[in-house]
């Protein structure tokens, strides 16, 4: 089995529990929610554990949980203080093909 780092494992304990959370809040059972996602209850059970999964089913079960747009705009670059500081001054103004 691959190492993973106990930092990693918290966050995907935390990110578990939330989805968890999310899916009760809904009233959605496990089975409506690997249902509706296209994947398999272990699969949204294991999400729920904080076990690893492919990135494909995670992101598929955010999106019925309706939590993917909110994963997906957290990972913007632009959206952290460094990101916007060093946009400007790193980027290449144009791009030669």
């Amino acid at each position: 089995m691959k190492y993973v780092p106990t930092a990693v494992r918290r966050d995907l304990r935390l990110l578990g529990t939330q989805l968890s959370q999310q899916r009760r809040l809904l009233s959605l059972t496990i089975a409506d929610v690997a249902q509706r996602a296209g994947v398999s209850p272990t699969t949204v059970a294991n999400i729920e554990q904080g076990k690893a999964v492919r990135t494909d089913s995670l992101l598929s079960v955010a999106r019925i949980l309706q939590m993917a747009d909110g994963i997906v705009t957290a990972t913007d670059p632009y959206k952290t203080d460094l990101g916007r500081l060093r946009a400007n001054e790193q980027l290449p103004k144009r791009v030669r093909r």
